[in-house]
């Protein structure tokens, strides 16, 4: 089993727990800020999986912030695409 370090938080852009605590320990850092520096949040997902998790850390690391100081937002698509589009091949 791997240790806590180690886990994948951001599957998208392959961000550890590790790079995150210490990102935002180091820089005592605001969501917006980690989100930045370690690109969590950023990938294909636009931080569906890992946004929970990168609003827990920071909380962590700086007391006394609530969930409506964390300015991270949820990303839809660039442009929408049909079902047909996605199972096409090219």
């Amino acid at each position: 089993m791997p240790n806590k370090e180690s886990v994948v938080i951001c599957r998208c852009e392959e961000v550890t727990y590790e790079q995150l605590r210490s990102t935002a320990n180091e820089h005592t850092c605001t969501a917006r800020e980690l989100k930045l520096r370690t690109r969590a949040g950023m990938g294909f997902c636009g931080g569906r999986t890992c946004r929970l998790t990168l609003d827990k850390i920071i909380e962590s690391v700086i007391p006394n912030v609530s969930s409506s100081e964390i300015p991270l937002k949820y990303q839809p698509p660039i442009r929408p695409v049909t079902f047909g589009t996605v199972g096409e091949n090219q």
